[in-house]
């Protein structure tokens, strides 16, 4: 199969055709590119799956054009839930309701729950509005591998596999949206995103972050199985000390290290390989995904400082431990 890379008004009409007819099409939205079908149909949900490699226990999440498409997809709607979804939609957050009918089990992964996310990019929102239906969407790369933030990072994973990419350039947030599960008394944080849980107080008056303990059903995308990893190893360094002192240990050992620190921790790399992040938490959030992807490619060893765990970055340190596997230094 060819994959096209288009963009414009000509990428969204071919990308619209292509859900018509059965087919899947990656897309991109404010967080990472999607990798889109029609979430009404069972048969088209699992080409995405296949084209991932994705586990079918593993949930996708419901793309909408506009708010009113919310209510043929749910089986309760409170004043809570629209307070909520008024003051975050369209943006990087994806709301869990109780499913209805018409939302096909393998979008769920069999749960009565369906994640619901209308994107901020308007060319997202002319390509669901466009093809007509709901889309279903995890990110568009293979499974387990970094999440895409450009059409070129889609097209590494994705090539031969699907015959679309619609290009709306680099993602303005850089990791995936803040999942909210609404079906409880109190609002569940089940992934961290660029919604925190404090901007979520100020409106529903309190939350639950997830713990992060076992989970043997997963009601959230990013919950169960290892993810956002790059192909070479990756640890995390509590600190500038502890990196620098990891990396001059596995630099002797002969492998080829990357640093990715902030800003104000260039000068003490003194001549090591590092990327910049950025100097503010929304420059890392952008640039996480990229580093890792552009770092797999041409190191043997990458060694991320720990960003902290306060606001934005809290959210990004839940996407580098994942992709760490949770190794400290």
């Amino acid at each position: 199969m060819e994959t096209l890379i288009k963009s414009g008004e000509q990428a969204i009409k071919l990308g619209a055709d292509l859900i018509k007819a059965g087919e899947i099409v990656a897309f991109p939205t404010e967080t990472v590119y999607g990798l889109g079908g029609n979430a009404l149909d069972a048969a088209c949900v699992q080409k995405i799956y296949a084209a991932k490699g994705r586990p079918a226990d593993n949930p996708l999440i419901v793309h909408i054009a506009k708010i009113e498409d919310i209510y043929p997809l749910v089986s309760e709607f409170s004043e809570r839930n629209k307070r909520v979804v008024e003051q975050f939609m369209p943006g990087p957050i994806t709301l869990l309701f109780p499913k209805s009918d018409i939302v096909p089990d393998s979008v769920t992964a069999g749960l009565k729950t369906v994640g619901i996310r209308m994107p901020k990019l308007e060319i997202a929102r002319e390509f669901i509005e466009s093809s007509g239906v709901p889309i279903a969407a995890p990110s568009a790369n293979a499974s387990t591998r970094v999440s895409p933030t450009t059409a070129k990072h889609v097209y590494e994973d994705m090539k031969g596999r699907i015959p679309l990419i619609i290009d709306g350039g680099d993602s303005e947030v850089g990791i995936e949206s803040t999942v909210l599960d609404l079906t409880g008394e109190i609002p569940t944080i089940l992934r961290p995103g660029a919604i925190t849980a404090e901007m979520l107080a100020d409106v529903v008056g309190s939350v639950r972050t997830h713990k992060g303990e076992v989970i043997s059903s997963a009601p959230a995308p990013g919950m169960k199985y290892k993810h956002y990893a790059p192909t070479c190893p990756m640890v995390v360094a509590k600190d500038m000390d502890s990196l620098i002192a990891e990396y001059d240990i596995q630099s002797q050992k002969g492998l080829n290290v990357l640093a990715l620190i902030r800003g104000q921790a260039v000068q003490a790399m003194a001549g090591r390989k590092y990327v910049n992040l950025g100097n503010n938490d929304s420059e890392v959030c952008r640039n996480i995904y990229k580093a890792m992807r552009d770092g797999e490619k041409v190191c043997d060893y990458i060694i991320c400082i720990d960003l902290g765990e306060n606001g934005l970055c809290k959210s990004v340190m839940n996407r580098v431990m994942k992709a760490s596997g949770g190794k400290v230094v």
